[in-house]
């Protein structure tokens, strides 16, 4: 007797692994259509003989290709120890991998993770390419595929890119001024990026750094970063901007321009901010944040302290002390040499939150 798909798919998901999957395939052809929808909705590639054997199988078969939904794609040769050399991608890698991709027309998600530079220049597989993306990670060097992909791109809302350059020459094409039309969550390591594609684009959350270590190169690229967010079709919620060299005196000047531009905005989640140490500047420092009335989380980088503050005692100490100024704030992750720690209030009390993860709070806040 013949199930709808509907009961056939309530199984496949519950089925606990890809080889059991793949048995099931072999049951009928009504639990076949549904643990290949399930079995090929969401790949991961990861060592080079792997990722070959799927990529065959997509390529040469359109059906299951179509059923593909997001595809996660790690080159990685890295030996089986630390002093192993990288093992470079077989001669046939890059070239599966471009005729799979042609073949996932209904790709939506697409993520590729490089550890290899010498690897990062072969953004030319996205070529022929028809998907339309919602979220893309990409790891490759910025050239003119990459920049073709992405102007090809009309429905693509989270956009990670390790690389961008600014000014371009015969060989790199533009980005052009109506691509990304629905870009709303941007992660870039480079503030060129950032402010370029933070104009006119319905921008709502920001993370990257200062490209620059020195101070007056940091206030022309706040000055030009925040020019553009203010050309933003959306309310910023969340912006996230490191520094190689954190200082208060900075912090303060990045905060005031952050306080000038969104006051009132929707800015929930503000990071990363030196917090002074001597007390007046704190205090100048909770009355900029206080022109901020609906921040509700904020990270803040407490290495020059001297001892540090993060025993639980101290770091609630300081909670506290934020949130007489700032009530309406309910996360802050103190930063110190790197590590991080959230402190949360939950139900008038201010608790370590383990189960958080800094690195992401500001996507979802």
């Amino acid at each position: 007797m013949e199930l709808p798909l509907e009961a056939y798919m309530s199984i496949a998901r519950h089925v606990g692994t890809r080889r059991e999957l793949a048995s099931l395939c072999r049951v009928s052809r009504g639990f076949r259509n549904a643990a290949e929808r399930v079995l090929y909705n969401t790949i991961h590639m990861h060592d080079y003989v792997q990722t070959a054997l799927i990529c065959r199988v997509l390529a040469n078969s359109v059906h299951l290709a179509l059923l593909v939904n997001a595809i996660s794609i790690h080159v990685s040769g890295s030996g089986s120890d630390s002093e192993s050399s990288p093992i470079p991608p077989p001669d046939d890698y890059w070239g599966l991998l471009a005729l799979a991709l042609q073949q996932t027309k209904r790709l939506r998600f697409l993520n590729i993770y490089i550890d290899e530079s010498s690897d990062m220049g072969n953004a030319w597989v996205l070529d022929s390419c028809t998907f339309q993306l919602r979220t893309f990670h990409c790891d490759f060097s910025w050239d003119e595929h990459l920049v073709a992909f992405l102007n090809s791109q009309s429905s693509l809302t989270d956009l990670y890119i390790l690389d961008f350059q600014k000014d371009t020459n015969n060989h790199t094409g533009a980005l052009n001024l109506q691509a990304l039309p629905k870009l709303s969550v941007l992660e870039c390591t480079f503030m060129e990026a950032a402010s370029t594609l933070a104009s006119n684009r319905p921008l709502s959350r920001l993370k990257s750094c200062f490209t620059s270590s020195h101070v007056d190169d940091k206030r022309g690229e706040m000055a030009t970063l925040f020019t553009n967010m203010r050309r933003s079709r959306r309310h910023i919620r969340a912006l996230d901007i490191a520094d190689s060299v954190y200082n208060s005196e900075f912090s303060l000047q990045f905060l005031t321009e952050v306080a000038a531009t969104f006051s009132n905005s929707h800015l929930r989640y503000l990071g990363t901010l030196a917090l002074p140490i001597d007390g007046r500047e704190r205090i100048q420092f909770y009355g900029l944040l206080m022109r901020l009335p609906r921040l509700q989380c904020v990270e803040l980088e407490v290495s020059d302290w001297e001892p540090a503050p993060m025993t639980p005692a101290a770091l609630r100490a300081l909670t506290y002390e934020l949130r007489l100024y700032c009530p309406t704030i309910t996360r802050v992750i103190f930063v110190y040499d790197l590590d991080r720690v959230v402190m949360r209030m939950a139900d008038y009390r201010c608790v370590l939150e383990h189960e958080a993860n800094p690195e992401l709070l500001w996507r979802e806040i």
